[in-house]
């Protein structure tokens, strides 16, 4: 079982940045691909970025260049820096862990507001 708790969301204005991080628990965190999806309202839920076991990311193109996905295991934590935000990233941010062998997980999510 892992618990994913986001955290660093919150109200921005166009052009500013915020850091979201996912901390989970248990022993197995370096095991777990990691991502970040969003959902804005009225919207389904889209992908945003991921980072591999062995740290290799991959982002969706509304965000690349903006954002940057990192990993600390140490710290059993997932990082998202977003950049130049901008009025449509408004939405509410979840992180995920993905294993084929240990199962899918998600956090509660958090909300990020970026005022036009």
């Amino acid at each position: 079982q892992v618990q994913l708790v986001e955290s660093g969301g919150g109200l921005v204005q166009a052009g500013g940045s915020l850091r979201l991080s996912c901390a989970a628990s248990g022993r197995t965190f370096s095991s777990f691909d990691m991502r970040w999806f969003r959902q804005a309202p009225g919207k389904q839920r889209e992908f945003v970025a991921h980072i591999s076991i062995s740290a290799f990311t991959v982002y969706a193109d509304s965000v690349k260049g903006r954002f940057t996905i990192s990993r600390d295991n140490a710290k059993n934590t997932v990082y998202l820096q977003m950049n130049s935000l901008k009025f449509e990233d408004t939405a509410v941010y979840y992180c995920n862990a993905f294993s084929s062998t240990l199962g899918t997980y998600w956090g509660q999510g958090t909300q990020v507001t970026v005022s036009s």
